[in-house]
C-alpha cells in the first residue's frame, strides 16, 4: 500500500520529487482511473486522469467518428456534448470521489491553486472536471492542461468553456489522430464539434536517431480552431497519439480495467458493489520516505 502513495514517475526525469498522492480513483464499472495530489513543484492540487484503457484504443478511435452531439449542457443554452465524455466525470464514482479529495487537500494544505490534466480521454474528463470544479463550486484559480484531447462540445459549449478556464492549454502531437475527433465540419460550424482554446501544437524536431525528443511548439489562434495548427495536416497517427514530449503512453489492456483488494489495502479506502474503488491517505499521518510540504 505504501508504494501506491510514494508513487513515483520512472519516466518524468525526477520532475515528480515531492508529490504527494492523496487519493486514487479506480472505477472499474467504466474503466477510469484517476488519482489527486499536492505538487511541491508548482505549489497545487494536481487531479489528473488516466487515457482510454480497457477497449482497443483503434476501436475507440472508429467509434468516435460516429459521435453525435448529443447531450444538453447544464444551464447553458444551445450548448451541446458529447454524453459519454460528460457522463464518465458527473455519473461515475470518479465526480464525488475528486471532490471530497480536493476539500480535503484545501483543508490540510490551504487553498492551493488547482491543476487539472489528462490524456486522451483522460483530457476530455479533465475538461468536464475543470468546469464543474469553476461552475457548480465556486473553486477559484483552476488551470487545465490536456495531451491529445479529442472534441468535447460544439461552438457555444467551446466559448462558455474558455470564458471561465482561460488557463486552459491543450497539447497536440503532429498528425495525433484523435484531436481531429468527433469531426468538426466547417460548413455546420453551430452543430459541429468544436475544440476549445488554447492549443500547443508539437512538431518533431528531433531524428530518428536521437534518444532525447525536442519539438516546435506553435502556440496557437485564440478560435479553437486554428487552420495553422493540428488542423493544417491530416490526424492519421495513432503512435503520434501515444507519445508526448518523449513520454511513450502504454497501448490498452484489458487487464488494467479491475483491481485485486487486499484486507490491508481496503482498510485505506472503500469498495462498493460493482468493485469501483477509492483509496485514500490520512493526510495527518506522514507516508515513509515522504516529507510534509508544510516542511519544505
Amino acid at each position: 500500500m505504501t508504494s501506491l502513495f510514494t508513487w513515483t514517475c520512472t519516466r518524468c526525469r525526477g520532475l515528480t520529487e515531492g508529490f504527494e498522492v492523496v487519493q486514487l480513483i479506480v472505477d472499474v464499472e467504466s474503466c477510469l482511473q484517476s488519482f489527486v495530489g499536492v505538487a511541491k513543484d508548482p505549489h497545487a492540487i494536481i487531479i489528473a486522469f488516466r487515457g482510454t484503457r480497457g477497449t482497443s484504443i483503434q476501436n475507440w478511435i472508429e467509434d468516435l467518428f460516429w459521435k453525435q452531439l448529443d447531450l444538453d449542457y447544464p444551464g447553458m443554452e444551445g450548448a451541446k456534448v458529447h454524453s459519454g465524455f460528460y457522463r464518465a466525470y458527473h455519473c461515475t464514482t470518479i465526480r464525488p470521489a475528486i471532490l471530497n479529495a480536493v476539500k480535503t487537500a484545501k483543508e490540510v494544505y490551504g487553498d492551493l491553486d488547482i491543476i487539472v490534466t489528462g490524456h486522451s480521454m483522460g483530457g476530455a474528463i479533465a475538461a468536464f472536471c475543470a468546469l464543474d470544479l469553476i461552475v457548480n463550486h465556486n473553486v477559484p484559480n483552476v488551470q487545465v492542461m490536456t495531451f491529445g484531447q479529442p472534441r468535447i462540445g460544439n461552438a457555444v459549449f467551446a466559448s462558455y468553456y474558455s470564458k471561465h478556464l482561460p488557463d486552459t492549454i491543450r497539447v497536440t502531437h503532429e498528425h495525433d489522430i484523435v484531436p481531429h475527433l468527433p469531426p468538426y465540419f466547417s460548413i455546420i460550424p453551430r452543430k459541429t464539434y468544436h475544440h476549445f482554446p488554447r492549443e500547443v501544437w508539437l512538431q518533431d524536431t528531433s531524428s530518428t536517431s536521437n534518444r532525447l525528443a525536442s519539438y516546435i511548439e506553435t502556440v496557437c489562434d485564440d478560435s479553437g480552431e486554428d487552420p495553422n495548427c493540428s488542423r493544417s495536416v491530416i490526424g492519421n497517427s495513432i503512435q503520434d497519439h501515444l507519445s508526448y514530449y518523449g513520454v511513450e503512453f502504454p497501448t490498452d489492456d484489458p487487464a488494467t480495467c479491475w483491481i485485486v483488494m487486499d484486507p490491508v489495502m481496503a482498510e485505506y479506502g472503500s469498495i462498493d458493489s460493482e468493485g469501483n474503488v477509492v483509496l485514500f491517505r490520512d493526510l495527518a499521518t506522514p507516508v515513509p520516505r515522504m516529507q510534509s510540504l508544510e516542511a519544505k
